[in-house]
């Protein structure tokens, strides 16, 4: 894995929901723990939720990642004159794609890795359980590829493409 030469500030990555509970809960921590200081990762969402969704939190701990600053969030407080600025942001889910977004200061980067939300799944807690390691695979899978991606050294067109290639290439996680 390449590493940030120190002086180097990390990439700030914001991923967006709807809900702010489930998939973009688990992409923030997916990053944090991926990105080793190369990236730092936020979550946020439209109309959050509240609280972060009890089954998104199990499987993080079992996985062994990190929770203890994770919470349910308004993008309100990302488009803030005193929010880190972003570098990249995804939205995780198909409403916050087709929501108007806040004006992100210094016009990050940004693509639409949807995924379906493993909170709305019906059935048993097994058949539950089953939606959100999917999603926890599949947002692994894309985050390691974007985390091996030579940012600093291709061009923002090349990066662009890249990004909305992740997202549409690699919809299912094997």
């Amino acid at each position: 894995m390449n590493h940030l030469n120190p002086a180097e500030k990390p990439f700030n990555v914001l991923f967006l929901c709807t809900g702010n509970s489930a998939r973009s809960i688990l992409a923030e921590s997916i990053m944090n723990s991926v990105g080793a200081g190369r990236f730092q990762a936020f979550s946020a969402g439209s109309y959050p939720k509240g609280a972060v969704h009890p089954m998104a939190l199990d499987l993080l701990k079992t996985s062994g990642l990190p929770i203890e600053d994770l919470r349910s969030k308004s993008w309100d407080e990302f488009a803030k004159p005193d929010a880190p600025k972003m570098d990249f942001v995804f939205t995780v889910c198909d409403n916050a794609a087709s929501e108007p977004c806040p004006v992100w200061p210094g016009q990050p980067m940004s693509a639409h890795w949807g995924l379906p939300d493993p909170a709305a799944v019906d059935g048993d807690e097994v058949k539950q359980r089953l939606a959100f390691a999917d999603t926890f695979r599949m947002l692994s899978n894309r985050i390691r590829i974007f985390t091996s991606l030579p940012i600093r050294s291709l061009d923002e067109m090349s990066l662009q493409h890249r990004l909305n290639e992740i997202g549409r290439n690699f919809p299912q996680a094997s």
